[in-house]
Parts: C-alpha cells; structure tokens; sequence
C-alpha cells in the first residue's frame, strides 16, 4: 500500500525504486501482486508516465487515510517512549545549510540519536515527492495558498562592499547608482535587478558586473576582493560585516524582508519526528535571527 502511494505520487517505478534502494522489478512486482489482490488495475503505464486508473485514484485516498493514521500510531507512542526513530530527508539551501544548519544538526542528532538526517544541500527547488523529501527550506515573500508550511525564522538582504572598492570607486548614495558600479550577480534568480523600498513602494534597479554565479560563497568572496557590489543574505554576509572585511551600504533604503519556511508535500501526514525537527529548528533560529544581531540593520 505504501509503495502504491509512492509510485503515484511520484509518477515513476524508477524513482521510487531509488528512494527505497532497491531493484526497479521489485516496485513493479509489488504493485502487480497489489493489483492482484485487489482484482483491479490502479496504475495505467505508458511510455510517458504512469497514471491513475478510475479505481486507483479511489483508493489512493483511501490509502493515505491509512497510512497517516498509522504514521499518527506509531508518533503517538513514540512520544510516549520520548524516543523518535526513523529517517528525515530534507533539501537546504547549500549556503545556508552549511553555515547554520550544519550546527543545529548535530545538536539535534545528540539529543534524538535514532533518527537518522538526510540532507540535501542545493540552491534547486526540488519537487518534495517524486524526490521523497519530508520537506524543503525555502526563502521566499510568498507561496502558494494550497502550500502546506511552517514559517521558521525572518532572512534579511544586504548590499555590501569591501572598504578596498568604496576607496577606489566611491560610496552610492542611493540605489539608483548602482547602475554606475561594478555588481555581483546571484545567477539563480529570473531577474537582473535588485529590490528596495523606497518611500514605502518597490524600486528594483538593474544592475550588471563582472562576475555572476550561483554560489553565495563565491560571490561573497569576490567582493571581500574588491571586485564589485553585492546584495546578499545577511546569514551570509553578517560574520565578513562584523570583521569589517564588507561594509554595508545603502542601509538608508531597504530591502524586502523575505520568509524563511519548511514547506511540506501537501498530501502526506507529517511524521512526527519531522515535526519535532521543523519545531526544533524554529525555536533555534527564532523569528527574528541570531545573525542580525548587532549589524544595526534595523
């Protein structure tokens, strides 16, 4: 039953097969005994993708009903032992993870050592059920109102730069200069621009440079070189502040605060090892967070 779910969420015999690490024929042997017993077929295979049957999109409902029940069991006397087992799998922002989730986690291992974390660590929005994700952090102003989240903590951007270039080339004044320097590029965005608010309305400012990348590291990096501006994280850019090897700039005209969330695959129980771990990590980064402290951004 629980291979029937995975299967028709992710749409694929392989995936599934790859999350549970086994051989692709014994997900299609498992399905087929399934439909077997059941005396219906619930997944029609093409070439192209695998699809519910009439019957199959029947049951599956009743199914996740099932399971999540059982998941909810099997939580509820977890907490009653106060030992949570089994796996969490999520995917991180790569910068982020290692900066500050990194820490966090072994904590967390120390004190639950029968969970096991599986971490994905990229800056790609990776889709939590075909790649069998418990969730996924994601910074964002929004999402979408069927999105099933919980939000952990504020993340605030800053434009900076090392005291080297603003010696060579001058300080802007306000965010339309921008246009006139030298910038630093995130490539993972859709835009070329940058944000700010001004006079309580958005004002995004074009920008182009020498370098663009997708790495927050390695942009940073550049910059403490003294090869442009950039607009970053503050959780990336807050330890480089506070050793004074980048200088903020512009703090006059701010930037849009984003939200930090753990977004979840919106049809599935959230086990509750998983829960424990999304309320472990909020309380740890807090609404407002720790490495903002003290840049007088506010």
């Amino acid at each position: 039953m629980q291979t029937f779910v995975r299967v028709a969420e992710a749409g694929s015999f392989t995936a599934v097969a790859d999350q549970m690490n086994v051989a692709r024929s014994a997900v299609t042997r498992q399905i087929a005994a399934l439909e077997a017993h059941l005396g219906v077929k619930l997944i029609a295979r093409s070439t192209r993708r695998l699809s519910l049957t009439s019957a199959g999109a029947a049951y599956i409902e009743q199914c996740r009903d099932i399971l999540d029940r059982i998941d909810e069991a099997e939580g509820n006397l977890a907490g009653e032992r106060q030992t949570l087992r089994g796996t969490i799998r999520a995917s991180v922002p790569m910068t982020f993870g290692l900066l500050h989730l990194t820490p966090l986690i072994l904590e967390f291992s120390q004190a639950h050592p029968d969970i096991r974390i599986d971490l994905d660590f990229n800056d790609r929005r990776v889709n939590l059920i075909e790649e069998g994700m418990d969730f996924a952090l994601r910074i964002t102003d929004r999402l979408p109102e069927t999105t099933v989240a919980r939000r952990l903590t504020a993340c605030r951007s800053v434009v900076v730069a090392s005291p080297d270039y603003l010696r060579r080339h001058g300080e802007p004044k306000h965010p339309d200069e921008l246009t006139r320097h030298a910038c630093l590029a995130y490539s993972l965005t859709s835009r070329s621009s940058w944000p700010f608010i001004i006079d309580g309305a958005p004002h995004w400012v074009e920008i182009s440079g020498p370098i663009t990348a997708n790495n927050g590291n390695a942009l940073q990096e550049a910059a403490i070189q003294g090869m442009g501006i950039l607009h970053e994280p503050t959780f990336i850019a807050a330890e480089a502040i506070r050793e004074g090897k980048l200088v903020a700039i512009l703090k006059a005209f701010p930037t849009p605060v984003l939200d930090m969330f753990a977004v979840f695959p919106g049809t599935r129980f959230v086990p509750q090892r998983v829960r424990v771990f999304v309320d472990f990590l909020a309380e740890r980064l807090g609404p407002e967070p720790y490495w903002d402290r003290g840049l007088g951004l506010e």
